[in-house]
């Protein structure tokens, strides 16, 4: 499906980036969704990097096992399942040209969560604790997943406004989405999104993104987090400004 070698280049980067952010460095998945969109199209790409995202839980959640626990998964899996049903709908009716702007929209609303966060953290902090965050964080997580693979930066908000350590939210959020991606595949199947061609992509492209998982367990030990996500968050600007102004 890559047209050309500098196509697969950039490609096993983004996988590289998808392992990198599971393993801790959430932030970076912005930029793999993006380049994803560019390389293989918007829509298809959804349901292409979706084998590879399972596959990467599935190699972090045994590592992180011994961190977190599965209790704050369940309440998150209802309201999710509504957004996800929310963005299922969503992309069966949307064009490549519209679900670029869609995901782009979704990319910089991510970060700017992120930006959000850092610059007012009382304000969110209230937020995040209000009654009602959780289930919101559920529904715009799902919405997000399904449409972008991009629910990361949400969803890490809520399981931070749980005061949990940065090893106990790796360990969560491993679970989490694992189950949500599992979920995920009929719906990104019905839609023809998963197909033998994009298998056969994920193939290719599987050893970056394990070299990634490695690199990323290397960086969360010896890299500080916020320069890192703040590199992160400039590309991830970038990136979201080209697709939503292509």
């Amino acid at each position: 499906m890559t047209p050309d070698l500098s196509s697969l280049a950039l490609a096993m980067f983004a996988a590289l980036c998808i392992g990198v952010s599971k393993a801790g460095f959430g932030g970076i998945s912005m930029i793999s969704v993006v380049l994803f969109a560019e390389i293989y199209g918007a829509r298809l790409s959804t349901g292409l990097v979706l084998p590879m995202l399972i596959v990467a839980d599935l190699t972090v959640y045994p590592a992180f096992r011994r961190f977190g626990s599965w209790r704050p998964v369940w309440p998150l899996l209802v309201p999710t399942a509504l957004g996800l049903l929310g963005g299922w709908f969503l992309l069966g009716v949307i064009d490549d040209a519209v679900a670029r702007r869609v995901i782009g929209v979704v990319v910089l609303a991510m970060v700017a969560l992120q930006l959000g966060r850092r610059w007012w953290p009382r304000a969110y902090q209230e937020m995040a604790d209000s009654r009602g965050f959780g289930r919101a964080a559920g529904v715009v997580g799902g919405f997000a997943t399904m449409l972008a693979n991009a629910a990361g930066p949400i969803i890490q908000l809520f399981l931070l406004s749980r005061r949990f350590g940065k090893m106990d939210l790796v360990g969560v959020g491993a679970r989490f989405f694992l189950v949500v991606n599992l979920a995920k595949v009929p719906l990104s199947a019905g839609l023809a999104l998963i197909t033998p061609a994009s298998l056969l992509e994920n193939v290719k492209l599987l050893p970056a993104m394990w070299l990634g998982v490695w690199l990323g367990g290397r960086l969360l030990q010896r890299v500080p987090q916020r320069l890192f996500e703040w590199l992160v968050v400039g590309f991830a600007i970038l990136a979201g400004l080209r697709l939503t102004l292509a």
